[in-house]
């Protein structure tokens, strides 16, 4: 297995100081490490020149900052016409990292959602109708903006039209050229606790942890990953991450699912650790 890892920008020949711990633990292990250029691809303007320090190759997993699923294709072509072939698809990413590639796969355990296609007031009209009255979260295909609740993530009241179009214009301003895809309303569920993070490797579930935005609060005793094997495992995608959160009628719903290269690992997740989930089944 060979694992790319971002550059430091000061530093290009060196690892990004926030993958640096897995780099080093995957050298431990004796796992080949290279370094990809995260601005260049992200901007797309020089993908052969971003992946030029990447001299392996076989089998390869990327652990980075996340990249727009069409910038991920072309860091997949640049290496294939280096003999190096990322373990993850463009396809299979796009399918990851975006809410409409997973959720029909996942529509019964995870909160009801509709959306559209760029983030034109009619198009959002037609999917609050879509969803119905009550409260719903927004967010993009990718992101919410969590941090700014109840100016650009929360809606009381799908109901009340120009209510919800002010916080959807709050939100696609302060996406702005972030903004992916389109508008996503998703209905608000009352959770309690925590969220765990969960990791999955063709469809099994390698490691349960806690989520990177809480990583001292492990998950409960009583949590099985198990709930949604079967569904995770026939959505036919490498590596993932899937998050869940207790709803308060003690039902475990998923909050969302993400591709595993781009997820973040928790603090209290030891380096060796991830790079142990990340050898399954490459080896």
């Amino acid at each position: 297995m060979l694992l790319l890892v971002p550059a430091d920008p000061l530093r290009p020949r060196h690892p990004d100081a926030h993958f640096a711990p897995e780099a080093h633990a995957a050298r431990e292990a004796r796992v080949e490490v290279a370094v990809v250029d995260h601005d260049a691809l992200a901007r797309g303007d020089d993908v052969p020149r971003a992946v030029s320090r990447v001299t392996g190759q076989g089998v390869a997993v990327y652990r980075g900052w996340m990249l727009r699923s069409e910038r991920y294709a072309a860091f997949a072509d640049a290496l294939a016409r280096r003999g190096v072939a990322l373990r993850t698809t463009g396809e299979q990413y796009r399918r990851a990292h975006e809410l409409p590639g997973w959720y029909p796969g996942l529509a019964g355990l995870t909160p009801r959602s509709a959306w559209t296609v760029g983030t034109r007031r009619a198009d959002f009209d037609r999917a609050r109708h879509a969803l119905g009255g009550g409260a719903a979260v927004l967010r993009d295909f990718t992101k919410s903006m969590k941090h700014h609740w109840h100016e650009a993530a929360f809606i009381p009241d799908l109901d009340d039209g120009e209510a919800a179009w002010r916080v959807a214009s709050r939100f696609v301003e302060l996406r702005g050229d972030d903004l992916v895809g389109g508008l996503v309303l998703r209905r608000f569920e009352r959770f309690t606790g925590a969220e765990v993070r969960t990791w999955w490797v063709d469809g099994v579930c390698v490691l349960v942890g806690a989520h990177p935005d809480s990583p001292y609060d492990t998950p409960p005793e009583a949590f099985d990953a198990a709930l949604v094997s079967g569904s995770v495992a026939a959505l036919g995608l490498p590596f993932v991450t899937v998050d869940l959160a207790l709803r308060a009628d003690g039902g475990w719903r998923i909050v969302e699912l993400g591709d595993g290269q781009v997820s973040d690992r928790p603090s209290t997740v030891e380096p060796a650790v991830m790079v142990d989930v990340l050898r399954h089944g490459v080896g």
